[in-house]
Parts: structure tokens; sequence; C-alpha cells
């Protein structure tokens, strides 16, 4: 997508954020755990940028777009946008700045009010901010032709559109009060490969056009690929990686990406046929009762005791590009003798004293 800007202070901060769910029991509703869906993220965005946030089902990355925006209000931790810390801010204090930042959902089919008509559905947004009648329906026309549809679907049900079409619906509505952030959350999974590729490129366009700056939330590390500056990579609730997008794919650090690197389909038969497929056994542990140390320590390859005792804190092994792994794959022994632990990324409850010795597996080749 569009080059990273990196002059100025970024747009968007997330500083130690937790999102925990209580599991309540009996009549009274006594709390007797918590679930840790997001716990202790940190990360900032540029104006301009993308963002891709990866990691399995059930990792956090939608809970933690969902808290970006303020659809969730984090359990500790700040949220800053343009500077201003909005972490506590209540519902009327937020309404202003809901124009500023705006979410596209997952499902194209439940996002979609089917009882109300397309011209209602995207120009809720600027009723609420006081639009008039006359102002909304020009408005609403000149979004449905931004995002590919036609004016004449003003008055459909969602129910007359395609999948694909409908997302475009829920793009047009967050676009409806010319947002600066947009966080997509898995914004093209429930659609066809076909129209996935049509999707990705009208974001582009609208980010090229409207310089917007994207958290784009998605599974499918070869989508990401595609359309993010950097990339943070998710597992059970914490950030593992976080990198420029092709520095991620030629040279991981985590043993946990190089796994969901290995299932990224290849479309040269040869090169798929030669490439080591890594399969993680077991299932990922409860976020209910999260492991110790490293929470991928049940599942890797590489895991010893001091994976199971001590949480790696987040090293810096230069150009941006973080990792917490006691065991860091693609790197030699001179450039751990030169690595920093990021103070400001890592997790409060790591330990910064645990900077990696010994170097895991040797550089990979970059792909062709």
């Amino acid at each position: 997508m569009s080059e990273r800007r990196n002059g100025g202070d970024p747009l968007l901060e997330v500083q130690h954020v937790k999102k925990y769910f209580p599991i309540r029991k009996g009549l009274l509703g006594r709390e007797v755990a918590q679930v840790h869906a997001v716990d202790d993220v940190t990360f900032a965005v540029s104006q301009g940028e993308t963002l891709g946030l990866v990691g399995e089902s059930g990792c956090g990355k939608s809970t933690l777009g969902r808290t970006i925006v303020r659809l969730l209000e984090p359990t500790e931790g700040a949220v800053r946008f343009e500077g201003r810390d909005i972490s506590d801010l209540g519902a009327r204090a937020m309404r202003p700045l809901r124009r500023e930042m705006q979410m596209i959902f997952q499902d194209p089919y439940a996002s979609l009010n089917p009882r109300k008509r397309v011209g209602s559905i995207i120009g809720t947004p600027l009723k609420i901010h006081g639009f008039a009648k006359s102002e909304r329906r020009q408005r609403v026309q000149e979004l449905l032709e931004t995002v590919g549809l036609s004016p004449e679907h003003y008055n459909r049900f969602p129910h007359e559109f395609s999948g694909g079409q409908r997302q475009r619906i829920g793009v047009a509505r967050a676009l409806a009060l010319n947002p600066k952030l947009i966080v997509a959350d898995e914004p093209v999974s429930a659609l066809d490969v076909s129209i996935q590729s049509q999707m990705l490129n009208l974001l582009d366009d609208l980010q090229k056009e409207l310089s917007l700056t994207y958290v784009f939330i998605a599974h499918d590390l070869g989508v990401v690929r595609h359309v993010s500056d950097r990339i943070a990579v998710m597992y059970l609730g914490k950030i593992v990686e976080l990198s420029p997008g092709e520095e991620l794919y030629q040279r991981p650090i985590m043993p946990y990406t190089e796994a969901l690197l290995s299932a990224v389909p290849i479309p040269d038969p040869d090169l798929a046929h030669q490439r080591e497929r890594i399969v993680l056994v077991g299932d990922v542990p409860s976020p209910i009762n999260p492991p110790s140390g490293c929470r991928f320590h049940p599942r890797c390859r590489y895991m010893t005791d001091i994976c199971r005792e001590v949480e790696p804190p987040l090293v810096d092994y230069g150009r941006g590009h973080l990792a917490a792994c006691h065991h860091p794959l693609n790197v030699d022994k001179e450039t751990l003798a030169r690595v920093q632990v990021s103070k400001r990324h890592t997790p409060e409850a790591a330990d910064e004293t645990a900077r990696p010795r010994e170097p895991g597996k040797q550089a990979a080749k970059a792909d062709p």
C-alpha cells in the first residue's frame, strides 16, 4: 500500500493495553476467572501507514481492534489518538472522535442491518453528527460511487447484494465521516478469492486518495504481505514479533512466525514441494490460564527450560524488527551481541535481563 510516513508524531499509540473479560458464576455473578484476550500490547502507527495484525483465531487481534476504536474499554493501558489519551473517555466525549476513527467489520452479512436500506445504513453516521437530510443523500450517493457501486443502490436492502458488494457498503459506511484511521477486521476473509483482490485494490486506492491509515487485521499472511508496511504477529494475547513487511517474510525470528509462514501457499509446485511444512503440535493454551514463561513454549520445537520459566522481552534486531524469543531464528552470534531490549514495547511481566544469548536456526534464504 502507500509508503510509510515516518515524520512527525504517530497518529495512533497503543501503550501496554490489556483487555480481560470476567467469567462469572452463580446467582450473584461471582467472578471466578478472567479471559486474557489482550495482555500488555504496545505499538504505534504513523499517518498513512498500514499495520498488519496477524495470528490464529482467538489470539486477541479482533478484541484489540475493537479496543483501539473504543468499542471496548481497555482493562489497563492507554490508547492515544493524535497524542490524546482516549482510554477512559465516556460516550459523549468520544462522539467527536468517532469522525476520526472507524471500523470495517469482518462479516459482510451480519454487520449490515437487513431491515435498513443502504441509504440509511451509510447515512446513519452522518445523521448522528448533524448533517442535513439533503446533504446526507448526496454524500451517500457519492460514497456509493467511491466504493464502486451505483447511486441507484440507495434504496436497496442488503439481501439484494453479493458478499463483495455488501463489504463495499461496509467500507462506504466507514468512510462516511472522512476518518483518518480505519481498523479493518478481516475485511476479505468471507469473500471469494477473486473478490478479495478487488476489495484489496479498493482499500489501496482509497488510502492513496484519502490519506487513510489502516490497522489491517487478518489471519492470512499471504494477504497481509501485499497490503502492510509493517506486520505485528500476535499469539495468545501478546505481540511476539513486529517487523517491516518484507523483512518478516525473509527473516522470521520467532518460531511461531516461522510456522505461520510455512503454511502460506506458494503458486510454484516445485518450490512448494521443497519447502518444509511446520505442523504445530497440541492445542492453543487457554487464555483463562495462559502458560508461564513464553506463551508459545508448549507448542514450540525449540523449547528449553528457560522458555517454561521466563517470559522473553521484545528485543530489537535492527531496522525496527522486534521479536520475543529466547532462541531467535535467522540470527548469528554477532547480531545477538549487538541487540538491545525494547523497553518501550516489552510487556511489564517480561524479564528485561533475559536477552537471548544463543541463536537458533541460521538465516534462511529470502523468497524468490
